[in-house]
């Protein structure tokens, strides 16, 4: 089941970043993460109902699942979805396969659980590749280029997720279901996304184009409910860090694409950061085991 679920979350979501493209252009970008979430959260609940699945959560609990639908389903995409006006949709997954790195991080912080050196330096070659990526637009010295701004949105996504993660463990180990919970958080995240949108006095229009409402569909269906469930249900069952495998695979798959219909021109810099951004996420995973942690002694 592993197996399963890994694989289709590497597929979803090597093909959600090109569909995230496609979704720039008329609409304005936080109505089209509205309709996105919106979309999903009428679906996936109206199945849950009819298959008798959806469960009655008490108020008190619902305040994880407002957490997890504002860092899921709400402010993460609202980064992404800006970073791909500045880059590439493949660069975008590149910078979101770090969330091994933040969950490393995060579980340090919040968990007081210490990362393996292995994972430490798995780290830092990870960060060395982004930089390579990066690197011309860093030594211009315009930190308010146009890259660099894809980058800092992109990052901001991924550590937004990589707390959503966090969020959506603590509401497994309580023993809720993750479709319920994602039910809620849908819930939670589009309507912050609509009160966001309402409040800055965004157009409610639509782009009626093949390549819009199809990448629309596609993400609120295939992208949102299928591939969060299989990633969610992943974390649920393994953890965080072994769940974000997924991530250091998922970006082949989003640099392809990005590269046949992006157009995007490669040169050897790039080339060899993604490869070394790659790279270290691997070594993080390299045993693709349980690593052990201790707590920090406080």
């Amino acid at each position: 089941m592993n197996a399963v679920l890994y694989l289709s979350t590497i597929l979803i979501w090597g093909t959600t970043w090109l569909a995230i493209a496609f979704q720039i252009g008329e609409v304005s970008v936080e109505v089209s993460v509205f309709y996105r979430f919106a979309l999903a959260a009428i679906c996936q609940i109206t199945v849950l109902i009819l298959l008798k699945k959806l469960n009655w959560v008490p108020f008190r609990q619902h305040g994880w699942m407002m957490i997890q639908g504002l860092l899921l389903f709400c402010v993460n995409f609202l980064f992404f979805y800006n970073a791909t006006k500045y880059i590439p949709s493949g660069f975008v997954s590149v910078v979101f396969s770090m969330a091994t790195i933040f969950n490393l991080l995060n579980g340090l912080v919040f968990l007081r659980r210490m990362p393996p050196m292995q994972s430490a330096f798995g780290a830092l070659i990870g960060v060395c590749g982004i930089i390579m990526i990066f690197w011309p637009d860093l030594t211009t010295g315009d930190w308010r280029g146009d890259r660099i701004i894809g980058l800092a949105l992109a990052t901001a996504g991924t550590f937004c997720f990589s707390l959503g993660n966090l969020v959506s463990q603590h509401q497994q180990k309580q023993g809720r279901n993750v479709l319920t919970a994602n039910s809620y958080a849908l819930v939670y995240g589009s309507s912050a996304l609509l009160a966001w949108c309402m409040v800055n006095g965004y157009e409610f229009n639509l782009e009626f184009t093949g390549k819009y409402l199809g990448s629309l569909f596609y993400l609120a269906t295939i992208g949102t409910i299928v591939g969060f469930g299989c990633y969610l249900a992943l974390v649920g069952r393994i953890g965080p860090d072994r769940a974000a495998y997924c991530t250091v695979l998922f970006p082949i798959v989003a640099l392809t694409l990005s590269t046949i219909f992006e157009g995007y021109e490669w040169t050897a810099l790039s080339i060899s950061g993604v490869v070394i951004t790659l790279l270290g996420n691997l070594i993080v995973f390299s045993k693709f085991r349980v690593i052990s942690s201790q707590l920090v002694k406080t």
